[in-house]
C-alpha cells in the first residue's frame, strides 16, 4: 500500500517502464511503426531514465 508521505517508490517507475516496453513491441508487431509506437517508446524510455535518477540521487 502506498503511503502519503511524499517518497516516491523507485519500483513503480520501474514497473511503469517495463509495462510501457512490453506495450511498445505489441504496438510495433501489430501495426508497425506508427506515431503510437513511437509514443510508448518515449514514455519507457521517460520511466526507465527516471528510475536511475531516483535510484542514484542520494
Amino acid at each position: 500500500m502506498a503511503s502519503l508521505n511524499g517518497i516516491i517508490e523507485p519500483n513503480y517507475f520501474l514497473i511503469s517502464a517495463i509495462v510501457f516496453a512490453i506495450l511498445s513491441s505489441i504496438q510495433y508487431k501489430k501495426v508497425g511503426k506508427t506515431i503510437e509506437t513511437i509514443y510508448l517508446s518515449i514514455l519507457f524510455i521517460f520511466f526507465l531514465i527516471s528510475y536511475f535518477i531516483l535510484i542514484f540521487s542520494d
